[in-house]
């Protein structure tokens, strides 16, 4: 008889066990879940809008660089532009294209 008692017990810590392990999976599912949608996903977006922007440049157009300093744009190369700051026409810099950060378009006034 103290040999069946045994077997239910085993039985039941087993049966416990089990259930705190899908618990677990569970929780790491949510979790893992939780951290796509709040960190991943969004990054992704972002880089997204950026590459579409930097494919949409064109020569004239204002930009922001991430330095903070706004110029015209004068060349666009594969991976690289040169941008023309302040009024004075002799200050070219080139750079690369992830070093801008805004956009506006020039505006075509006929």
């Amino acid at each position: 008889m103290n040999g069946l008692l045994l077997t239910a017990d085993a039985s039941a810590q087993a049966g416990s066990a089990m259930g705190s392990g899908i618990i677990i999976v569970i929780y790491i599912l949510f979790f893992g879940a939780f951290i796509y949608f709040l960190m991943i996903k969004p990054q992704k977006k972002e880089q997204k809008r950026i590459a579409a922007m930097h494919s949409d440049m064109e020569v004239g157009d204002t930009v922001l660089t991430t330095s903070g300093f706004y110029g015209v744009l004068i060349d666009i190369d594969d991976d690289s532009v040169i941008v023309e700051f302040g009024n004075n026409k002799n200050c070219r810099i080139p750079m690369e294209k992830s070093a801008i950060k805004q956009i506006e378009k020039a505006s075509t006034a006929e």
